[in-house]
């Protein structure tokens, strides 16, 4: 059983941590490095930046349960035309048991109740498992981008766009 609880107290930003850390570590290290690793946690995923992103309103976090154990989180941040899916991961142990598959659902149902035809996300370029994911589950790829995100470094990624009808 597959559930989605919206993070909304400190126990649940310390819980989205914990994970952050393991998936982090675990399926970026190889891809952008040990260092950049620890950067972008401590930047975007530590529970002081969660709470700020949250506190803030800049993104909503959500849990992913399965059979009532956290196995994963995901992000989103309602822009004016598009829902940006900020974060989407996780842990290893449990990708391909449709996790991911039941959180696009989730956040096409949020889409659709704000009237927003479009779900946009960045990705790794390295990450090819991901865009391959994201592909099967309609996504395309619109553009590369590099973003600047401090401390000499960036985040080199594809722009992946699913439109909805």
């Amino acid at each position: 059983m597959i559930e989605i609880i919206r993070v909304a107290t400190r126990e649940n930003i310390e819980l989205v941590a914990q994970l952050a850390d393991e998936i982090w570590h675990e399926h970026y290290t190889r891809i952008i490095g040990a260092q950049q690793v620890e950067y972008m946690i401590a930047k975007f995923q530590s529970t002081e930046a969660i709470t700020r992103q949250t506190d803030s309103g800049e993104l909503t976090y959500f849990l992913l349960f399965l059979n009532h154990h956290a196995e994963g989180y995901m992000a989103i941040q309602l822009r004016k035309n598009e829902l940006f899916l900020s974060k989407l991961y996780v842990r290893a142990s449990q990708r391909g048991r449709g996790l991911a598959k039941r959180a696009i659902e989730f956040v096409k149902g949020v889409a659709a109740e704000n009237c927003i035809k479009r779900i946009s996300l960045t990705v790794n370029k390295e990450n090819a498992t991901a865009t391959q994911a994201y592909e099967r589950l309609g996504f395309k790829n619109e553009k590369a981008v590099v973003t600047d995100i401090g401390a000499g470094y960036v985040m080199d990624d594809y722009i992946m766009v699913l439109t909805l009808a």
